[in-house]
């Protein structure tokens, strides 16, 4: 039963991402900037934490 939920819960996503594209590209492009952005400064902060652990966190 949750197999199902999640299958539907997933097809609604995909079905409002397209529909989103298809009605205004522009602010599409603008989400996956605002996502990407959010993963780089994820992983910019990972590396500067363990650049901090392997100089000896001081």
């Amino acid at each position: 039963m949750a197999v199902q939920g999640k299958k539907i819960a997933l097809y609604v996503l995909v079905v409002f991402v397209l529909y989103v594209i298809i009605t205004d590209p522009e602010k599409a492009a603008d989400y996956v900037q605002i996502g990407f952005e959010g993963v780089s400064n994820a992983a910019q902060s990972i590396g500067d934490f363990f650049t901090w652990l392997a100089d000896g966190a001081e």
